[in-house]
C-alpha cells in the first residue's frame, strides 16, 4: 500500500525549484568551465536575470489574477465602463490598468479579452480590436475568442470580408472548441451578404456534417434556402 503523499506548501515548493535550478547551473558550469571561465561573471548576470524574470512573471500573473477576480462581476453585470476604468479610492481597478501592469502575463492577457470585450460592447470597435490583436496568450479558447472579436469588429464596421475571414480563423485554431460551428455560421452569413451563396451553401453544408449536435446546425436550413 502507498503511503500518503506529502502535501508541500508554496513556499517549499519554491524553494524546491530554487534549489533544482540552482544545481543544474552548478553541473552546467562545472561541464563547461575550462571554455567560459572568462565570462563567469557574464553566466552570472544571465542567471539572476533570468530568475528574476522567471520570479516577476510569477507574481505578476498572481497580482493580475486578483485584480481581474475583483473586476469580473461588474462585467458580468453589463457595467463595462466601470470594468474598463475601475472604481478610485477603492481596490478595485479597471481591466485597463490590469492589461497596463500586467499584460505580460497569462492572466494579464486574459484581461486583455475582457477588456476587448468591454470595448465592443460600448460600440468602441477600434478599441476593442487593438486589445483582440494584442492578444498573446496560449490558450486556444482565448485565442479564437480574440479572432472572433476581431471578425466581429470588421462586421460591425462593414468589412465583411475581413470578417469572414477573421471567423474562419477562429474556427481553426483548435477542433476541440464548442463554439467552431457557431463562428463557421457567422463566416456563412457573412458570404451570404457579400452575395457569395456558393462558397457560404459550401460551408453551411460543412457545418451541418462535422457538427451534428450542435444546437448551432438547427439554423443550417434556413440559411441553406436562402442559398438556393
Amino acid at each position: 500500500m502507498l503511503g500518503q503523499k506529502k502535501k508541500f506548501s508554496r513556499k517549499e515548493m519554491k524553494e524546491d525549484t530554487l534549489v533544482t535550478f540552482y544545481y543544474k547551473a552548478i553541473e552546467y558550469f562545472e561541464e563547461y568551465k575550462k571554455y567560459v571561465f572568462i565570462g563567469v561573471g557574464a553566466i552570472a548576470v544571465i542567471i539572476l536575470a533570468f530568475f528574476l524574470y522567471s520570479e516577476s512573471k510569477s507574481s505578476n500573473n498572481e497580482k493580475a489574477n486578483v485584480e481581474l477576480s475583483r473586476v469580473i462581476p461588474l462585467y458580468e453585470q453589463g457595467a463595462y465602463l466601470e470594468a474598463i476604468e475601475g472604481k478610485p479610492g477603492t481596490q478595485l481597478v479597471g481591466l485597463k490598468k490590469i492589461v497596463e501592469e500586467y499584460g505580460n502575463s497569462d492572466m494579464g492577457e486574459v484581461a486583455k479579452i475582457y477588456l476587448a470585450n468591454s470595448y465592443y460592447n460600448l460600440g468602441k470597435f477600434d478599441e476593442a480590436m487593438k486589445f483582440y490583436d494584442d492578444f498573446g496568450g496560449d490558450n486556444e479558447t482565448f485565442q479564437a475568442t480574440a479572432f472572433a472579436g476581431i471578425a466581429a469588429c470588421y462586421e460591425a464596421k462593414n468589412n465583411i470580408e475581413d470578417a469572414v475571414d477573421y471567423y474562419r480563423k477562429a474556427a481553426s485554431v483548435s477542433k476541440e472548441n464548442v463554439l467552431n460551428p457557431q463562428y463557421l455560421l457567422s463566416a456563412s452569413i457573412n458570404l451570404i451578404t457579400l452575395n457569395k451563396k456558393e462558397e457560404a451553401r459550401e460551408l453551411l453544408k460543412q457545418i451541418k456534417k462535422d457538427f451534428t449536435n450542435s444546437p448551432y446546425t438547427r439554423e443550417i436550413d434556413r440559411y441553406l434556402a436562402i442559398t438556393e
